[in-house]
């Protein structure tokens, strides 16, 4: 059996391309799903508005049944290949974690730009009422989750 393996630069390559690709695709879902309601604004799903945990956890954002679910999902789904191989360690699931965050990240920020509602010009505070605090022209999730995610990859390759 002949098997094709990557140098571990070359695994980080494919597996920030995939990421990249996989966030396009969903951020193209998402605005098909929101339109221009944000955050779930327009949808039929449940919300909690406030609760201390998700001023820690969630950003101050609302938690809803649509972003429970689709979380839970991107999860499941980026953790599948570490099923599907039956292998698991904390270098896996540092990679897994990162590329979690690194998707949220992009997916988010495409929301806006592909969003007909949106685009480069509304992508700032005043319009995006679901990014409670913002620093340097972004959500200050995007910086955290940003260097999370290079510590986590260097850990993890």
């Amino acid at each position: 059996m002949s098997t094709f393996e990557l140098s571990s630069s070359g695994q980080l390559a494919s597996t920030l391309l995939a990421v990249l690709a996989a966030a396009y695709l969903f951020a193209r879902v998402e605005v098909e799903i929101e339109g221009e309601g944000g955050w779930a604004a327009n949808l039929p799903t449940w919300r909690i508005e406030e609760h201390v945990l998700l001023d820690i956890f969630w950003g101050g954002r609302a938690l809803t049944g649509y972003h429970l679910w689709m979380f839970s999902f991107i999860g499941v789904f980026f953790h599948f290949p570490l099923f599907f191989m039956g292998e698991w360690s904390l270098q896996l699931e540092a990679r897994v974690m990162a590329s979690v965050m690194v998707f949220w990240i992009v997916e988010d920020f495409l929301w806006f730009l592909i969003n007909p509602a949106f685009g480069w010009r509304r992508f700032k505070r005043e319009h995006v009422s679901w990014h409670k605090r913002w620093a340097l022209g972004a959500p200050i999730d995007y910086w955290i989750f940003g260097a999370a995610s290079v510590l986590l990859f260097w850990y993890g390759f």
